[in-house]
């Protein structure tokens, strides 16, 4: 999340095994037509280019965290600032899972974009 917010794009990458995907949010959506997610280098990547550099501002606010062994479920809101003051807001809940160096193997982000959507606030 601190990468995220702070802009530090080969930070966040490095978080990611070689093998990892990151599915954002869990199945079809207009960010993954097809749902199969972002998977590799390349895909993570594009990913961040596509989407996450896109966002001006992130505030992240994590109500509760359940972790065990491999793996974390975070329930999250997260406030995005687009361009000018536009924000939207994403309540979601996320699951990350590490491999035996730390490295995230799998992001899933489970959110409903045509809830998100309906919080698109412009001034």
């Amino acid at each position: 999340m601190a990468a995220a917010a702070g802009g530090r794009k080969q930070e966040w990458l490095a978080l990611f095994g070689p093998d990892a995907v990151i599915e954002d949010p869990v199945g079809p959506s207009m960010l993954d037509p097809e749902g199969k997610g972002h998977r590799g280098p390349d895909g993570i990547e594009r990913f961040w280019d596509e989407n996450i550099a896109r966002v001006r501002k992130f505030h992240f606010r994590v109500s509760d965290s359940f972790a065990n062994g491999p793996a974390c479920a975070n329930v999250v809101t997260i406030t995005a600032t687009l361009d000018g003051e536009t924000t939207m807001t994403i309540d979601c809940l996320t699951v990350y899972t590490v491999d035996d160096d730390g490295l995230i193997t799998s992001f899933r982000a489970h959110w409903e974009p045509d809830r998100v959507m309906a919080t698109l606030n412009s001034p």
